[in-house]
């Protein structure tokens, strides 16, 4: 990790909201390394839910759709996000399985390595309060213009998710781009919105109303974060799904 973080002052900060950020996660130079690795990639998959169902897209694909197909894609995914849950983002997820981990072998396999090493996991035991942590998952995200993710709570039977984590890795990012980390207040109400801030990780009890607001179609580049879950219970095996 980056500079001295205190994981009591943390924990006190943690247990009165929920919630917590933490800036200066990495050293620099290393969180511009792992941005670097992710614009780079190729390995990236549009996701994008129809109620239950799971449809991926990789770049390829996308950039093989005709207008009539894009504006078709948009128009099911913003019915389905006025009144329901709905996400539309690019992702490259990270194997659970420590083995498989090390045989990918990327910058990305060693940040989520790393999240999931001894030293780190105690770090974050003292900080969320709960001793049982056993591993964190990871996925990198990218949200171009256009992308969102509507309101959930992250809590799914049998995920054993104790808190959820973002990993920011977007430079300069300004507040009118949109892509804000959204938390939601009773009743719809109020709310409390954080931009993104390069090299900052934000920390947030499960279950907890969340959302990550549009893009804006004018925004200059993709917001960049890799995110995921602190968990309890056995950690999923090479092959087995997470």
């Amino acid at each position: 990790m980056g500079g001295a973080l205190d994981a009591r002052a943390l924990g006190r900060k943690f247990e009165a909201n929920r919630r917590v950020h933490l800036p200066a996660f990495l050293h620099d130079h290393a969180a511009d390394e792992v941005l670097h690795f992710l614009t780079a990639s190729h390995e990236w998959r549009l996701v994008v839910n129809a109620g239950e169902k799971l449809f991926e897209l990789d770049r390829g694909a996308q950039a093989g759709m005709s207008d009539a197909q894009r504006r078709q894609l948009e128009e099911a995914v913003y019915a389905q996000a006025r009144y329901g849950f709905q996400y539309c983002y690019e992702t490259i997820r990270v194997p659970d399985s420590v083995q498989e981990r090390a045989a990918r072998g990327t910058i990305l396999d060693d940040f989520a390595r790393f999240m999931s090493q001894e030293s780190t996991l105690a770090f974050f035991r003292e900080v969320l309060g709960e001793p049982a942590i056993t591993f964190a998952d990871a996925q990198a995200t990218a949200y171009g213009p256009g992308h969102f993710l509507t309101a959930h709570d992250d809590a799914v039977a049998g995920k054993n998710r104790v808190a959820a984590y973002v990993f920011n890795l977007s430079r300069d990012w300004r507040l009118d781009w949109g892509g804000l980390l959204a938390f939601h207040g009773s009743c719809g109400v109020t709310a409390e919105a954080l931009v993104p801030a390069f090299n900052a990780l934000n920390l947030f009890a499960v279950p907890q109303p969340h959302s990550v607001t549009m893009v804006a179609p004018f925004a200059p580049r993709r917001r960049y974060a890799i995110t995921g879950w602190f968990r309890t219970g056995p950690r999923p095996g090479p092959g087995q799904p997470g």
